[in-house]
């Protein structure tokens, strides 16, 4: 089904896209209806993150929220404390024989 624009302002301006842009009048039309059917269907996507952000800033900060684990130099987690595996409540393989 064809598409007629009776608006003459409407026109120049597509006129003036597909100039600028070297497309065809269609493929300029074609575009724009694109990027304003992506700008509108991500707008509710990203009102929606936003909330989500705006929600986990009101969360207060704890105080006496602590790691319960101990890191080594490379960032990677102790399995055991003090650095000693003897002080870990995992008993060792050869305790068990």
């Amino acid at each position: 089904m064809a598409l007629q624009i009776a608006n003459q302002a409407v026109v120049s301006e597509v006129e003036r896209l597909a100039r600028a842009t070297g497309l065809s009048k269609t493929a300029a039309v074609e575009r724009a209806v694109d990027r304003m059917l992506q700008d509108t269907t991500a707008a509710p996507a990203k009102g929606r993150v936003e909330a989500l952000l705006a929600q986990l800033d009101r969360v207060p900060n704890r105080p006496q929220a602590f790691d319960p684990l101990e890191w080594n130099e490379h960032g990677l987690p102790l399995l055991y404390k003090g650095g000693d595996f003897a002080l870990t409540d995992i008993a060792s393989a050869s305790a068990s024989e």
